[in-house]
């Protein structure tokens, strides 16, 4: 039979429904051979796990802070200490966050303490500067006291500053060793400190010589001016607390302890028994618990 014009457009138009229809078919149901993991005979390969930021078994320790890192009046009165330092000690006793992490052997040359008796937050960045140049994997923090414990309450750091000068160290440390891990310890509780020893009266006299007067000034007097003083220094230490844990979460390779430090109940055999304020041996090798903890653990500090 003759075929038509209308014959040849009818099937013309039939045959570009049934395309288009083919078309919507497979958009609707998703077949792209690029999607199908049965698609050319194999499975598709499962993507490989991101690498941990947090390394729990760092190689090298650089230590930076104050009087408890260099372990003060914890051996001899007036003196650092630092082979009982609960960062980089040598002391087995102690048994140091160096020591557990890398071993007795490898302390000499791969730890550093940086640390200096009388330091506070504004030292941190130079501090700093002497530990990343050594390129550590870990860098250890503990900073503030001295902050806190000025000559009057008048006279502590202000919240501003200290934070100022934390950033400015981190920044510092980023500058030469941008992957170097940093694992900041929270301030003591000063006022936790002046609860324990105010009742030794060899502590209540050493402390008249000033030792962090703003806390520990007049031991025994518990007007409601005194008291109004101790709880603005413990304030400031709270809030300079918050400081550390917030421009540390900043970081990736930052950890804080959480306020493991500022929670942890000193007790008269973790004082020095020369000023029952700066940890003992006891309190250093508390210290080095508290920290080893912390940096070997899956998950930062809550």
């Amino acid at each position: 039979m003759r075929e038509t014009r209308r014959t040849r457009r009818s099937r013309g138009a039939a045959a570009a429904l049934t395309a288009a229809f083919l078309l919507m078919t497979g958009a609707v149901t998703g077949c792209d051979s690029s999607s199908d993991p049965n698609a050319h005979g194999s499975p598709a390969k499962p993507r490989p796990s991101p690498t941990p930021v947090w390394d729990r078994s760092p190689d090298s320790i650089a230590a930076v802070g104050d009087s408890i890192t260099r372990g003060f009046d914890a051996c001899v009165v007036l003196s650092d200490c630092p082979e009982v330092s609960w960062a980089t000690g040598t002391d087995t006793k102690v048994r140091s966050l160096a020591m557990r992490l890398i071993g007795e052997p490898a302390i000499a040359e791969r730890s550093w303490n940086y640390a200096r008796s009388g330091a506070d937050v504004a030292d941190l960045p130079e501090q700093m500067t002497q530990a990343a140049a050594k390129k550590p994997e870990l860098v250890t923090v503990m900073v503030g006291a001295n902050d806190a414990c000025a000559d009057s309450a008048e006279r502590m750091t202000t919240v501003e500053n200290f934070r100022r000068s934390f950033e400015g160290a981190l920044k510092q440390l980023r500058r030469t060793a941008p992957k170097a891990q940093v694992y900041v310890s929270s301030v003591p509780d000063l006022k936790r400190l002046w609860s324990a020893g105010r009742g030794n009266p060899l502590g209540r006299q050493i402390w008249k010589l000033g030792i962090c007067a703003s806390m520990l000034g007049d031991a025994d007097d518990v007007s409601t001016r005194a008291q109004a003083r101790r709880a603005r220094v413990q304030d400031r230490v709270v809030a300079y607390n918050e400081v550390l844990k917030a421009v540390c979460g900043k970081d990736p390779r930052c950890r804080y302890d959480g306020g493991a430090v500022f929670d942890f109940r000193f007790s008269g055999e973790q004082l020095s028994r020369w000023d029952w304020f700066h940890p003992s041996r006891d309190g250093q090798e508390r210290l080095a618990e508290i920290a080893y903890r912390n940096v070997t653990s899956a998950k930062p500090p809550a």
